[in-house]
């Protein structure tokens, strides 16, 4: 999906993961970072943001829930971090980093309520009474205030398997009205939906989904309950591009993650401002009835993966197509039609979502100035390990 615009807009990464991998510096299933242009992404965005008045909390589940790469946004100013769980809360709080918004797309489970109101979360997204009344005894039992943001949702809003949840805006109203008189310690701060920009096909462009306009309907909602709507929360896509759709449609909050990283869907057939830093790193295995098949572990079901570079180097080596496993199956490797040397390195691009595989994660830095240094390997949950 991202293979020719990373070598076009960043050949020198691509290089570096050859000659890593050629080196036995790492082992086939591992995600290459450039860190330097990861973050040369994310200050792209910080200062676009700040230049429209946007608050941003960065997202890393899709980049293995990096607990350096958490740092570094942190000291380039990113107020805190996108917990998309209960999991990533507790590795970025084990690591002192500051949280954003906790339960994005996961709430916090009972017994985790009251550590969490304790480290004290900027807001905690909230979409059932029962989690309210939660978060309400824990904060009351701290002597403590949790803002919280109120998901919402219509019938026809976009909501995607296995994220189905929200307030009925129609009883929206009713829910800011039992909070204010029932939730003494609990804050209404604002609304939130996902997604609310995404990446139109056929526009060829980020734009606004119907569940921006519910969105924007509940904040008026809870104005006439004289809450003081303070954020709309408008995640998904979030680069430069969708913060100036932002400044046109509404939201003033959002949640980069793959922007930092150049590889939101619009990356793959755009040049933005934020260039690609991630390829994925893997290695022949073995050749069987006419194909040849590479180590896999890195799979994601929407990676649309279609092809590869294999060889051991940029000036050797050959595009080759890339048959995925099936979702049904296990993603011991991935098919590449034909046969190819046992050994050689293979370089891919594609959408992924770290966190749910079991790969490695490679930091390197100086790729740019032509002296790259690993800076740590990591798992896919952002536990650091030591290099091969």
């Amino acid at each position: 999906m991202f293979l020719h615009q990373t070598i076009r807009r960043n050949e020198k990464l691509v290089e570096t993961a050859f000659w890593l991998h050629q080196k036995g510096r790492i082992l086939p299933d591992s995600y290459v970072i450039d860190v330097d242009m990861f973050l040369e992404n994310a200050a792209k965005i910080l200062k676009k943001a700040r230049d429209g008045g946007i608050t941003l909390y960065f997202m890393l589940k899709q980049v293995g829930r990096n607990p350096y790469l958490a740092r570094e946004l942190v000291n380039l100013g990113y107020e805190g971090a996108v917990a998309v769980d209960y999991r990533e809360a507790l590795l970025m709080m084990e690591h002192k980093i500051p949280l954003g918004n906790v339960g994005h797309l996961v709430q916090p489970p009972r017994g985790f309520v009251e550590q969490l109101v304790a480290w004290g979360p900027k807001v905690m997204t909230v979409y059932s009474g029962e989690k309210i009344r939660e978060i309400e005894k824990a904060a009351a039992k701290l002597g403590k205030r949790q803002a919280v943001l109120l998901r919402v949702y219509e019938e026809s809003d976009m909501i995607y398997s296995g994220q189905s949840a929200g307030f009925p805006l129609e009883e929206l109203r009713e829910t800011a009205l039992w909070m204010k008189t029932h939730c003494p310690h609990v804050d209404i701060k604002g609304v939130t939906s996902f997604p609310c920009y995404y990446y139109d096909q056929d526009a060829g462009d980020i734009m606004p989904s119907k569940n921006l306009e519910t969105v924007l309907k509940g904040a008026g909602i809870l104005k006439t309950c004289g809450v003081d709507v303070s954020m709309i929360n408008t995640p998904s896509a979030t680069c430069c591009r969708t913060l100036d759709k932002m400044s046109r449609f509404g939201g003033n909050c959002g949640e980069p993650g793959h922007g930092l990283s150049g590889t939101t869907p619009i990356h793959g057939v755009r040049d933005l401002e934020e260039r690609p830093a991630v390829v994925y790193v893997s290695e022949i295995s073995h050749n069987f009835l006419g194909s040849a098949y590479c180590f896999g572990g890195g799979h994601y079901r929407r990676s649309h993966v279609r092809n590869a570079l294999v060889g051991k180097g940029m000036g050797n080596c050959q595009e080759a197509e890339v048959k995925p496993p099936s979702d049904e199956s296990i993603d011991y490797h991935f098919e590449l039609p034909g046969e190819y040397q046992v050994g050689d390195t293979v370089v891919m691009a594609f959408r992924f979502q770290i966190f749910v595989t079991r790969s490695d994660v490679v930091l390197v830095k100086g790729i740019g100035s032509g002296s790259p240094k690993i800076v740590g390997i990591y798992d896919s949950q952002g536990r650091e390990r030591d290099e091969c």
